[in-house]
């Protein structure tokens, strides 16, 4: 009797331990694709709060009402729905049990991790990357928090203001400006909006993954690949290009910004052999991003649904006269609560939550990427704040060797808003106002 109780215990240990890794599937790349089954993957969404981080509950959502976007659109998807089901507990251990179970769970981790990865490129910059900068223009604190965040990562960081894409510091330009990179996790937010849009799944909707549910303001937090690999193939190839196009991706983000090189989005659907739309919705594989094209559409979801030209000021009288420009609206205003509410939860408790190690006065709301590309890692992270001063956009971009990934970049998007904080810039800013405003009202009055 007590040797059956062992094997049913170890049995169901066995079920949990490769479940939990399942659950994870953070940033990396992965190999797993799942056939399609009879049975429905997206199931009826079951509201609640549990899931969101109470630390920013009270972060207020970007709010501006959006008009419609231009272009055709597909026609609507139609998602598989059934009666959710109350996802199962894992069985508790003690003792030797436990034991056993610590053991299991180490082998099939150690059996999951494949081949360690080795890195060609240095993480570190060698001379001075910012040398050929053109700063005129710019923003001279913003610009020199980020260089002083970036403490010599051979990467670039743009900043934005977006409510009218004015480019506020860029360093490092021949990076920023160059054809771009495979985006990683960051290319989740695309697909959620996407999903989003066609009426696929709200951020509550849990759907059917191998072995355990998720909804996505989880999969955001999380950064998990199996998610959004469903999504992905839910939605179909051709309905992802469309809304990855109307987002600015594979055209130009700026406004003749002397030297800015193109990022591609293909008009093909990557092979299904190598995981077909669900690896393209994952991390974006064979897509080239870069960091203005991702900044970009950033700032439209800060500002509710603006997609701004962004342009770069390259002197003070340029940025005296600067007149933003309009790219198109996105009808996306309704659905960005749902986009944020994930993107606070990555920051929060998530993959980006070394953010918080070095500032947490302000809410910031972002998305990691990590991933590889020719023996170079690549570590995105794309963010905004909320502030009663207004927004600010942050794209922070590094490539190199194994210090580099999607966190590490949050974590120096960290230091970049501790830099600006310690410079009293967001107080400053509001002396500025304050300024300002009684010269008007006289002004007015007059």
């Amino acid at each position: 009797m007590k040797l059956s109780c062992v094997w049913t215990v170890g049995l169901v240990l066995v079920g949990t331990s490769i479940g939990a890794p399942g659950a994870l599937a953070l940033n990396a790349p992965h190999s797993i694709h799942h056939a399609k089954t009879t049975e429905p993957h997206l199931v009826e969404p079951h509201r609640t709060t549990g899931h969101r981080a109470e630390a920013h509950a009270a972060a207020k959502p970007a709010g501006k009402s959006a008009k419609a976007r231009s272009g055709a659109r597909p026609a609507r998807a139609k998602g598989r729905v059934a009666k959710a089901v109350p996802a199962e507990q894992p069985a508790r251990l003690t003792g030797r049990g436990q034991s056993r179970a610590s053991l299991r769970r180490a082998a099939l981790t150690a059996r999951r991790r494949g081949p360690i990865e080795r890195f060609s490129a240095s993480s570190y910059a060698r001379g001075d990357i910012f040398a050929g900068d053109i700063t005129a223009g710019e923003d001279p604190v913003v610009r020199q928090a980020a260089i002083d965040a970036m403490g010599g990562m051979n990467g670039t960081a743009v900043v934005i203001d977006p409510s009218n894409g004015r480019i506020l510091a860029m360093i490092n330009q021949k990076l920023a400006l160059s054809g771009g990179a495979e985006p990683c996790s960051t290319i989740k937010i695309t697909v959620a909006m996407a999903a989003l849009s066609e009426g696929l799944v709200t951020r509550d909707t849990p759907v059917k993954l191998a072995g355990f549910r998720m909804n996505m303001t989880e999969a955001l937090a999380h950064s998990n690949n199996l998610y959004f690999e469903e999504l992905g193939r839910e939605l179909g190839f051709e309905r992802v290009r469309h809304y990855a196009t109307q987002f600015g991706l594979g055209e130009l983000a700026g406004y003749h910004i002397q030297g800015e090189q193109l990022g591609v989005y293909p008009d093909r659907e990557f092979p299904a052999s190598a995981g077909g739309v669900g690896r393209m919705c994952s991390f974006g594989q064979g897509v080239s991003l870069t960091p203005l094209q991702l900044g970009a559409y950033v700032a439209a979801i800060a500002n509710g649904g603006t997609l701004y030209y962004l342009q770069h000021p390259t002197t003070p009288q340029e940025a005296a006269k600067f007149e933003p420009k309009v790219k198109r609206t996105l009808d996306i205003a309704k659905y960005i609560p749902d986009v944020q509410d994930g993107m606070a939860g990555s920051v929060e408790y998530g993959t980006a939550r070394r953010l918080r190690a070095s500032f947490h006065e302000l809410p910031v709301f972002g998305k990691t990427g990590t991933c590889s590309e020719n023996g170079t890692r690549l570590g995105w992270f794309a963010s905004y704040s909320d502030t009663p001063q207004g927004g600010m956009v942050t794209v922070f971009f590094v490539e190199g060797g194994g210090a580099v990934s999607g966190p590490s970049s949050a974590g120096l998007t960290g230091l970049f808003y501790r830099n600006l904080w310690d410079r009293n810039y967001f107080s400053g800013k509001n002396q500025q106002v304050a300024e300002v405003a009684p010269a008007a009202s006289s002004e007015q009055a007059q």
